[in-house]
């Protein structure tokens, strides 16, 4: 126990005190009596021990408890080394006091618990799953470690660790944790590996023309002399394979290919040995950006749009693809420069693909046209998707009258099997559903596992909010009864007098139970009700929910894609709510537009039909129906032009336009002003550290330069730009390993390349870092551990406590001034008689009283 004090410069204080009390002693002296003595004595007392309490002193208490905390390095450069570890572990516990408290804490790039701190814990844990194993981060490690244990007892943390950090500083954290309480200990680990080939680079050229010779040049290294077999690709087809001999250290291969490819165009090395033993620094990407002439995508149901029909190939080059053989990767739709949707439903794209071309659009330029038809618009099912976000028009009709009266409910499954992503995206499709409806529609939804759950009563809907809250609120769990929650439904809506009236089943899984389903049905169709059934995954009735679809005069979907769910719920509730196909012949009304009015300087033919759209305040609407509703309107969505015909191609929709001698030319005007205005410049891009990259600029302009970039799986990344000079930036980017695209524009001009972050450093073949152990240890005065039983070891020092002993002193110094005060207002007589017995008191005055009588007597006889 030691006393220390926080703020010892107020004991100052006590020079000036001393003054006076010697000055007040030498000059009164001889003028003091007892008593006066006595009070000087205790207000110096009283002053004194004020002065201490405002130093703010306290004890330290010794405290007997020590903790311990395992910190396990779980990285991709460890793997394997588990078992290893919790033997540790396990040993090391085996020399546990009760006196210490052990936790155990796991970390890669992120941090972990497997056994929080406490006296408790006797035996190794089971280690959870690690799923961020891509970097070792020891300073965050070091840093939150330390700031779990109590600080008042001595600690001692063990890094189990190979050293091998590749994010972060861990000498920092330990130069903090210097002079505290806490210690660190060091176990190096080391992975058993033995061989390992690694592709250290891979480079194509940044730029390059079309049917122009390239180098890909693979560099590799090998701890061995080895022989494997190297695969290359171009855009994930298979353009080069041979069986190649490696040496010992640096292998460097060429490759001359003339590519047949366009746009961003991805290649890809692999290499393959026997006995690999890191497969993850197996594989590098690069891109090159072969400019030619542009590339049209055209995406129908079947792949036999009429407008692929149309056109020239020697004019406008061309692919086509049917809907759900649409790649979801950035790199493939980059190789386009215009995209157009011809009749397209968006349940057989899904949103993942919708994500991915709305940043090719808004990122990097390219067009997109949407193509009305009986599966396009608000009848594809396209309301609140990412499409909708970048077409001109909205999916919603506005301002429209006479609308069916209508009866909607969903059924949706709510099973313990569609936990996850499924029921979340079963919520947010009823939620845009609900969206879609008016105010006075009605609307129920049941969710169902051995029973059904009326969840929102069958009613008008009065407050659409207090709906969707309730939607998703639904949680999962319990099994699959199907046939009760469908009978629910139809008995709701069997006695409502409604236009239409419509049931949505979902679902994914078996019913266990059983029923008269086509009674049901039959007994429905009397009451004008339909029903549409979705099955998702693979474990789903697929024959039970088709069958019932084509009873009850609904539509079947057979769902693979889960992120398409929204996109079907929202296609079938704007087929019963909304009258979208506007089907009376009419002639446009065309309004004069940049690069459009060549077309109609004869006229404007009729039209027949077109889906009813509403118009964004932003758009340019070049041709409108007589209803004021959009047909053919465009905008700038960032980067890239998007445009909206809601009218069809086949000639059934656009009438007279199909039989009209500018049709062929309506479709290259379109195709003309989706292409992007792409420069010459020729930016160059160089990786310069961890997530870095630095940017020249040739026409010495950097500053005015806008960067965005998007991964392969089209999210776009954080970037933070700093100006280095006036011809180069640097960008740090958030970026995991894998391919980027880069996308810059200054102005109107737009320049796109890809770039390839190469794998962690952890998937490098690399000895342990005991050198960084041993400092980390030396600066926190910890050690590197060799057997297990010297985690448990005697502590240097000893953990203390604080005892803040001010508001003690404080108290005292108050006491004593009462004291203080009595004794000058009361004399020290009064003080030393309280707590005496009142009779002694009295007596005592009684006695006085009669003495003084007695001498009055006496004075009065002698007289």
């Amino acid at each position: 126990m030691g006393l220390r004090m926080d703020d010892p410069i107020f004991l100052l204080l006590l020079i000036p005190l001393l003054g006076y009390l010697i000055w007040t002693w030498l000059r009164h002296r001889s003028m003091l009596k007892k008593g006066h003595k006595i009070v000087f004595i205790i207000r110096i007392m009283a002053v004194t021990l004020l002065v201490f309490a405002i130093a703010s002193p306290y004890l330290l208490l010794p405290v007997k408890e020590e903790q311990v905390l395992f910190l396990i390095d779980r990285s991709a450069s460890t793997a394997g080394t588990e078992k290893e570890v919790l033997n540790f572990i396990e040993e090391s516990l085996k020399a546990k006091k009760s006196t210490h408290s052990v936790g155990v804490y796991s970390f890669a790039s992120n941090f972990q618990t497997e056994a929080i701190l406490s006296n408790t814990l006797e035996h190794a844990p089971t280690l959870s799953e690690m799923r961020e194993v891509d970097a070792t981060n020891i300073e965050q490690a070091l840093q939150l470690a330390s700031g779990i244990v109590d600080k008042d007892k001595v600690s001692r943390i063990v890094l189990l660790s190979d050293g091998v950090e590749t994010s972060g500083e861990a000498l920092e954290s330990a130069t903090r944790m210097a002079g505290s309480k806490i210690s660190v200990d060091v176990v190096p680990i080391k992975r058993d590996v033995v061989h390992d080939v690694a592709i250290r680079s891979f480079t194509t050229p940044q730029v390059a023309y079309q049917g122009e010779e390239q180098q890909l040049v693979v560099e590799m290294e090998s701890p061995i002399d080895t022989d494997g077999e190297l695969w290359l690709y171009e855009n994930d087809q298979l353009i080069f394979r041979e069986k190649i001999q490696l040496d010992e250290g640096r292998n460097v291969f060429a490759y001359p290919h003339k590519g047949s490819k366009e746009g961003l165009v991805k290649y890809e090395a692999f290499i393959q040995t026997d006995n690999d033993a890191i497969l993850e620094n197996n594989k590098l990407t690069s891109v090159t950006n072969v400019q030619s002439t542009p590339r049209l995508l055209i995406v129908s149901q079947e792949g036999n749009s009429p407008i692929a029909k149309m056109l020239n190939p020697s004019s406008i080059p061309f692919d086509e693809v049917a809907a759900e053989e649409l790649p979801s990767s950035l790199s493939y739709i980059l190789k386009y420069n215009a995209i157009i949707f011809d009749n397209v439903p968006g349940h057989l794209v899904g949103e993942g693909r919708m994500s991915v071309i709305e940043q090719a659009v808004k990122n990097f330029g390219v067009g997109f046209m949407m193509v009305g038809g009986e599966d396009s618009f608000g009848l594809g099912g396209y309301f609140k998707t990412p499409i909708e976000r970048l077409l001109p028009v909205e999916m919603e009709v506005q301002g429209k009258h006479q609308l069916p009266s209508l009866g909607l409910i969903l059924v949706i499954d709510r099973s313990g099997s569609m936990s996850g992503a499924k029921i979340e995206l079963a919520k947010e499709a009823a939620v845009r559903s609900v969206e879609l409806l008016r105010e006075g529609d009605t609307f129920g939804l049941i969710a169902f596992d051995t029973e059904p759950w009326e969840l929102v009563e069958t009613s008008p809907i009065q407050n659409k909010d207090e709906v969707m809250n309730t939607i998703l609120s639904i949680p999962p769990g319990g099994g699959t009864s199907i046939y009760p929650s469908l009978a629910l439904a139809y008995q709701n809506l069997s006695p409502l007098n409604l236009q239409r009236k419509h049931i949505i089943l979902l679902t994914d899984g078996q019913s266990a139970t059983s029923g008269d389903y086509e009674s049901l049905m039959e007994s429905g169709k009397e009451k004008f009700i339909t029903l549409s059934t979705v099955a998702i995954g693979m474990d789903a009735d697929r024959r039970l929910l088709e069958h019932l679809s084509e009873l009850a005069g609904g539509r079947y979907y057979d769902v693979s894609d889960e992120t398409t769910i929204p996109s079907i719920l929202s296609r079938e509730t704007a087929m019963i709510s909304r009258t979208y196909i506007e089907n009376h012949p009419f002639y446009p009304t065309v309004y004069r537009a940049e690069g459009w009015n060549h077309l109609f300087e004869e006229g404007v033919p009729k039209m027949n039909a077109y889906i009813g759209t509403t118009a964004k305040a932003a758009a340019r609407v070049i041709a409108e129906s007589e209803k004021e509703d959009p047909v053919l309107a465009e905008w700038q969505y960032g980067l890239g032009r998007t445009i909206a015909f809601t009218s069809d191609s086949t000639g059934a929709w656009s009438g007279d336009w199909a039989r009209w001698n500018h049709w062929l030319d309506f479709w290259y005007t379109a195709i003309s002003r989706l292409l992007p205005n792409y420069n010459d410049i020729a930016y160059d891009i160089r990786m310069d550290g961890d997530g870095s990259f630095i940017i020249t600029d040739p026409t010495n302009q950097a500053a005015f330069m806008d960067v965005a970039v998007v991964d392969e799986q089209g999210n776009e990344l954080e970037v933070q730009l700093e100006t280095l000079s006036a011809s180069k930036v640097r960008a740090v980017v958030d970026a995991k390993p894998g391919l980027v695209f880069f996308r810059i524009s200054k102005g109107e001009d737009v320049y796109q390349a890809g770039f390839t972050i190469p794998y962690s450093e952890e998937y490098d073949l690399q000895p342990a870092n005991e050198e960084l152990l041993k400092e980390i240890a030396e600066r926190t005065g910890g050690k590197v551990i060799e057997e297990p039983q010297e985690v448990f070891r005697a502590f240097k020092e000893q953990g203390a406590t604080r005892q803040n002993i001010s508001s003690l002193l404080l108290l005292i110094s108050l006491l004593i001034f009462f004291i203080d005060i009595t004794i000058r207002r009361f004399g020290w007589t009064f003080l030393m008689n309280v707590g005496k017995p009142k009779k002694i008191a009295v007596d005592h005055e009684i006695i006085e009283e009669e003495t003084n009588v007695a001498q009055i007597l006496k004075g009065m006889k002698k007289k």
